[in-house]
């Protein structure tokens, strides 16, 4: 079970994230949305511990995260993956040496150092690349690829570090509407499938609405909506988004048509 109680992150006078409470008692897939500066982004880099909080406590099961030193952290950080909207892959290594790093918490410095892998490292790194349908870039240089397959190979790293909890920060916010659908559609198969928790800062209510089975709004730093995408009405959309999410609506729904077409004509040429 995953809480946070009275999580907040201050940076000099401005409170990014205002006394959040949040229980989620079994692994399903969040979303989380709001504008820009909502103070999403700060939340899960929070829970990954890649921020410190000012005060409040993140607990999973009996575990206290927020106290969590060293090695203990790094466990932490191994068992809560994060995966970043510009990839954070190493462009010129080719995509399954990328995809290995999700092991490095577990390695010695001196095998870091020389770029060495057991084989069964490498095939379960392949296994998860095919898994994802990207097992032929598997000697390509990252670089090669394109976003929506840098994003898996991403998705993949994270997956190499077998982790209860997958953190997806924007993970959709620069790519075209279909390659939005594919990345969203694994994260939806790797909770359904691998029972993991994943927890994805979104822009877009359609897709909150869609591959979500429970859905918190934040705005200013606050939690103002938390609830299922069926309770996120118009009414509580202008709570999230304020004056301006009836337009945040219409351009969602043009997206979701986007990628209905595309779903019809096949994703696999993709």
């Amino acid at each position: 079970m995953l809480t946070l109680t009275d999580l907040t992150k201050s940076f000099g006078g401005n409170i990014a994230v205002d006394k959040a409470n949040i229980t989620v008692e079994r692994p399903m897939m969040i979303g989380v949305i709001g504008r820009s500066g909502a103070g999403k982004s700060t939340l899960l880099r929070m829970l990954n511990c890649l921020t410190p909080a000012t005060s409040g406590q993140i607990r999973f099961d009996d575990c206290d995260v927020t106290a969590l030193k060293g090695a203990a952290k790094r466990r932490w950080q191994s068992q809560c993956a994060m995966i970043f909207q510009q990839f954070n892959l190493v462009p010129r290594m080719d995509v399954v040496s990328n995809v290995l790093h999700g092991t490095l918490n577990r390695r010695s410095t001196v095998a870091t150092m020389f770029n060495l892998y057991p084989k069964t490292d490498i095939e379960r790194a392949i296994d998860i690349l095919d898994r994802l349908g990207i097992a032929q870039h598997a000697p390509k240089r990252a670089e090669a690829l394109s976003g929506g397959q840098q994003q898996r190979v991403a998705i993949a790293r994270a997956l190499m570090q077998d982790p209860q909890i997958i953190l997806a920060d924007e993970p959709i916010a620069s790519l075209d509407p279909m390659n939005a659908q594919i990345v969203m559609q694994s994260l939806r198969r790797i909770h359904e499938e691998d029972g993991r928790m994943v927890i994805a800062n979104l822009h877009t209510l359609d897709t909150a609405r869609r591959y979500c089975d429970r859905v918190i709004g934040m705005r200013d730093g606050r939690i103002v909506f938390d609830g299922t995408p069926a309770q996120l009405t118009t009414g509580v959309a202008r709570d999230i988004y304020g004056a301006d999410a009836s337009f945040s609506e219409a351009a969602t729904s043009t997206e979701i048509e986007t990628l209905d077409k595309a779903a019809r004509e096949g994703v696999a040429a993709f």
